[in-house]
């Protein structure tokens, strides 16, 4: 082909790929709306890390007891302003007309700045949880530094807070940048509690209504999913109840698959390469011979 004719067929596509209401691409909408930056809220997640995890992300004059005061307040200006736009983009993007959002997501930024105290409570437990669990961990230090958990579980604390704020779009963005680089999979609205670990971590996935209580320690390839889903007359799913319930000081082992609106009772252990749907009692041990109380 000539140069002519190569553009001739370019053009051809550009008209086609151009068009909107052609029926074969149906199920791909038009989008005109102001959308969130992966990039973005990749800086958003970083600045919370230096926010969180003094001098471990930033500089060591940013962890000095004199001068931390001034850098976590510029910190937190510059978090508020990269936030507004997103939750504020994020906004837009699930609704018709987005005239009044520009306030809402001044306001959300803000109320997600006060619970920051919050989340950085959370995650001191996850990491001691971790530290205890672990004898490879030689320090606090180390878990912050290098244990792709922390990284996860970070990405869910802000995304489930986000979510529970009313942000729409960004909570799933920020836990799959997080799922991308750890393998650890878990959804934004799964509901977690304190001294939360995984060992190791690559496979774990966890559904969006699973929940989860304190000290509960989970292994690689461990998945906390659904059974099967309830659909509506159309033939579509519905959002209702569908992972399981995991209580306090259970612990569940690599690549064991625990499925469906189950409860897995206080201090239970699931062995590895199990396969789960029913509830077990309080201090249960679930082997491949079988379940013992």
């Amino acid at each position: 082909m000539n140069r002519s004719q190569i553009l001739e067929e370019i053009q051809k596509n550009v008209t086609k790929l151009s068009t909107s209401n052609l029926p074969e691409y149906k199920y791909i909408p038009l989008h005109q709306k102001p959308s969130p930056s992966v990039d973005e809220l990749k800086k958003i997640m970083h600045l919370l890390k230096k926010i969180i995890f003094p001098g471990f992300f930033g500089t060591e004059q940013e962890a000095k007891e004199h001068s931390m005061e001034y850098y976590m307040g510029v910190h937190l200006e510059q978090l508020y302003d990269l936030l507004q736009e997103q939750i504020f983009h994020g906004l837009c993007f699930e609704v018709e007309g987005c005239s009044d959002s520009k306030e809402r997501s001044s306001n959300i930024a803000v109320e997600f700045i006060n619970h920051i105290p919050h989340i950085k409570y959370l995650l001191s437990t996850d990491i001691k949880a971790i530290l205890d669990g672990d004898p490879a961990a030689k320090s606090l230090s180390e878990i912050i530094f290098c244990y792709p958990a922390i990284q996860a579980i970070l990405h869910q604390r802000v995304a489930h807070c986000l979510l529970n704020l009313g942000v729409p779009v960004i909570p799933r963005i920020i836990t799959e940048i997080a799922h991308s680089n750890t393998g650890i999979d878990i959804h934004p609205g799964a509901k977690i509690g304190e001294y939360f670990s995984i060992d190791h971590g690559t496979g774990v996935v966890i559904g969006k209504t699973a929940v989860i209580g304190n000290h509960v320690r989970l292994y690689q390839g461990v998945t906390l999913g659904a059974k099967n889903f309830i659909l509506d007359n159309e033939g579509l799913p519905l959002d209702v109840p569908r992972h399981p319930i995991l209580e306090d000081w259970v612990t569940v082992y690599s690549n064991a698959s625990i499925l469906g609106r189950i409860t897995i009772g206080e201090g239970s252990v699931i062995g590895g390469n199990i396969w789960l749907t029913h509830s077990v009692p309080p201090h249960s041990k679930v082997l491949q011979s079988g379940a013992m109380e």
